[in-house]
C-alpha cells in the first residue's frame, strides 16, 4: 500500500470530500465545507515526494518538475477515484485529493431540479453549467448525461482533464477522451470530435479562445455541447465567452451564441443546517427574447428574464436561495454571503 493511501482511506471513512497534502504543515481535509487538520507531523519536501512520486504517472511527474503545476487521476480499487492536482507554492510542493465518487447518481438522487431532465431532451446547441471550482458541475453533467445514456441512442464524447465519471455504454456509444493520456488539448480533443460524427460533445472546461471557438462552431454545426466555466450565473456566464474574444469579433459572437445557447446551469455549494451541503440552482432556458438580449448586448437584462421566466421552468440564484431559506435548509447568513444581490438579502440578516 502507497503511504498517501492510508491518508485517503481516512478521508473516505470521515466523508471528506478532498485531502490537501502540503509542505509546511500538517496534512487536511475538507469535510462538510470546512477544513480540518489530521493529527501528524509537519510535511516536509522529502515527506512530500516520497507519498507523492510512487502514486504520480513518471511522466506526469517529469511534466510538475518543469512546469510546477498538473491534472491526474488516481484510483484505489474499491474504495475510490480522485482527481489531483500538484502544485508548487512558497514552502513547497502541494497537492489536493479530491474524490469522484465512482456511482453516477440520478438527477433525483442528488435533490436537483426536475427540470435539469428536459436538458437531456435537448437536441442541439450549447447548454453550459457553471458556478466555482468545487460546487458539483461535474456530477451535475454526469447525471445529465447519464440520463442521456438511459434515453437516447446517441454517439456521445467526453473531453476532460482527468476523466472523472466512467460512462458504460447503454443506449449511448460513450467515448471518453483524457487531456494529456489521449489529446494534447481541448482545443486539439475537439477539431477531433469535430470529425468522429458526435451527437453530443461535453467539453471539461471551456477556458481559452480556441476551445471556446470550437465548442460554438460545433453547437452552430447541429451538435449538443456541454461545457462548462467557472462564472455563478447566467448573465455573467454569457459575458464570460463573449469577453474571451477581440473586440472586433464580440458582434459576431453575440450573434452565434444568441442563436445557439440552449440553456444555462449555476450552481453553487451552501452550508446546510445540521450539516452537509446543498445546492443552490439557477436554470436559464433559452428563448427567442434571451437570444435577441445576447445579440444586442443586453446581457444584464438576462436575470430579469430569467425571473419572469418562472412558468417555463427557470429559477433565478437569488429565488434559489430564498427558497433554501425559507425550507430551513441554510441560515441567512449563508443566504447573504451567497446572494448575488446582497440588497435583497439585508432584510434577512436583520430578522435573524
Amino acid at each position: 500500500m502507497n503511504k498517501i493511501d492510508r491518508f485517503l482511506k481516512l478521508m473516505n471513512d470521515r466523508g471528506a470530500s478532498d485531502f490537501h497534502l502540503t509542505v509546511g504543515r500538517p496534512p487536511m481535509l475538507r469535510a462538510s465545507g470546512s477544513m480540518e487538520s489530521i493529527r501528524y507531523r509537519t510535511i516536509s519536501e522529502t515527506d512530500f515526494s516520497e507519498m507523492m512520486k510512487p502514486v504520480t504517472p513518471p511522466k506526469v511527474w517529469e511534466e510538475y518538475t518543469q512546469s510546477n503545476d498538473v491534472d491526474f487521476a488516481y484510483e484505489i480499487p474499491n474504495v475510490a477515484r480522485y482527481r489531483v492536482n500538484l502544485f508548487r507554492q512558497q514552502r513547497g510542493g502541494g497537492a489536493v485529493f479530491r474524490v469522484i465518487p465512482t456511482k453516477i447518481m440520478t438527477i433525483e438522487q442528488l435533490g436537483l431540479p426536475d427540470q435539469l431532465r428536459r436538458i437531456a431532451a435537448i437536441r442541439s446547441g450549447l447548454v453550459l453549467v457553471t458556478g466555482p471550482t468545487g460546487s458539483g458541475k461535474s456530477t451535475t453533467l454526469a447525471a445529465i448525461v447519464d440520463l442521456i445514456n438511459e434515453t437516447r441512442g446517441l454517439h456521445v464524447i467526453t473531453i476532460e482533464d482527468p476523466i472523472e465519471f466512467v460512462h458504460p455504454n447503454k443506449k449511448c456509444l460513450v467515448h471518453q477522451r483524457e487531456i494529456g493520456s489521449h489529446a494534447k488539448s481541448f482545443a486539439e480533443a475537439l477539431k477531433a470530435a469535430g470529425r468522429e460524427d458526435p451527437d453530443v460533445i461535453l467539453v471539461g472546461e471551456m477556458r481559452d479562445l480556441e476551445t471556446i471557438a470550437m465548442a460554438l462552431s460545433a453547437a452552430e454545426r447541429g451538435t449538443l455541447v456541454f461545457g462548462t466555466l467557472h462564472t455563478n450565473n447566467a448573465a455573467k456566464t454569457m459575458d464570460r465567452i463573449i469577453s474571451v474574444f477581440p473586440a472586433s469579433e464580440q458582434e459576431g459572437v453575440r450573434n452565434v451564441l444568441g442563436e445557439t445557447i440552449r440553456a444555462v446551469v449555476a450552481q453553487q455549494l451552501m452550508p446546510k443546517i445540521g450539516g452537509g451541503r446543498v445546492a443552490a440552482m439557477e436554470i436559464l432556458f433559452a428563448s427567442p427574447a434571451i437570444g435577441n438580449m445576447i445579440r444586442e448586448g443586453k446581457t444584464s437584462q438576462v436575470t430579469s428574464a430569467i425571473q419572469t421566466g418562472v412558468k417555463e421552468g427557470m429559477i433565478d440564484m437569488d429565488g434559489s436561495i430564498r427558497r433554501l431559506y425559507k425550507d430551513g435548509e441554510v441560515t441567512a447568513r449563508a443566504a447573504y454571503d451567497k446572494a448575488i444581490d446582497k440588497e435583497q438579502f439585508k432584510d434577512l440578516l436583520e430578522t435573524a
